[in-house]
């Protein structure tokens, strides 16, 4: 394990053995991952590669925990996208029922560490099984304070954008608004990460270079982090690594001077 460092309470009561690497000041508030590379993690060992989705499946249980324990105080990932139903049947198939299998085991869980999970994305196509899990899921850990966990499913972030667009649309054709009123923050709050703000960083693992429609909107102004690292192997070595780059970084958003936050 890496070595540890006691944090004063009073800097943030979440943050628990915070490796000696990082700054308790600068953690990051909302992390985003593309987490890629488990098809091929399976195919380099001879495996199928429904074993590299299961083995995926460890690495986010464990990547929660971390951030929890660390104080990020939400994590957003990327699960299924609206192009993946392009993929083998048996492989979506299979996904589908992964989710399932891990959402009726981890529920009750959840719940017990605090961890307030919601789910983006156009759930209807997914299976009704599926979809009952996730009301399920969503409904038990509505009222957790710990780390909000948003999980991508069956999203896309031109769709998103689009969706937004629609409902001011909607609310301009019934005189609910005046057209001329829209600006960026209502166009935001429109969006499923309303609630939580943009990420701050975005972690894309397997050595892949775009962000793949995902977050378009969101992501803006979050500094991006790319690994070689296959999914499954993603450790918290390697999101120490992460974190300490984000934390090199000086973030300007288009300004001469980094922001208050990076001066501490």
């Amino acid at each position: 394990m890496v070595p540890s460092k006691a944090v004063d309470s009073n800097l943030n009561n979440s943050i628990t053995s915070l490796p000696n690497e990082l700054d308790p000041l600068r953690i990051p508030t909302h992390i985003a991952v593309i987490m890629d590379g488990n098809g091929r993690w399976a195919k380099s060992k001879g495996l199928p590669r429904t074993m590299g989705h299961t083995a995926g499946v460890d690495t986010l249980k464990e990547t929660l925990r971390l951030c929890s324990d660390w104080g990020v105080k939400a994590l957003t990932v990327y699960a299924f996208s609206t192009e993946n139903w392009s993929r083998p049947a048996e492989e979506v198939n299979f996904l589908m029922t992964l989710f399932e299998r891990v959402l009726k085991r981890e529920i009750m869980s959840m719940k017990s560490q605090g961890v307030k999970i919601t789910f983006f994305g156009d759930l209807e196509r997914l299976p009704e099984r599926l979809r009952e899990l996730i009301a399920e899921a969503t409904k038990e850990t509505l009222s957790n304070k710990g780390i909000n966990f948003n999980v991508c499913t069956n999203y896309g972030g031109r769709r998103e954008l689009v969706l937004a667009a629609r409902k001011l649309a909607e609310k301009s054709v019934k005189g609910d608004l005046d057209p001329s009123s829209i600006d960026e923050r209502m166009f935001a709050s429109e969006l499923y990460t309303s609630e939580i703000g943009d990420p701050d960083l975005l972690i894309r693992t397997s050595g892949e270079r775009r962000i793949s429609n995902f977050l378009l909107w969101q992501l803006a102004y979050s500094e991006i982090y790319l690994t070689d690292v296959l999914w499954p192997d993603f450790d918290d070595h390697e999101l120490i690594k992460a974190l300490a780059d984000y934390q090199s970084r000086l973030r300007r958003f288009g300004g001469l001077e980094p922001t208050q936050s990076q001066q501490l």
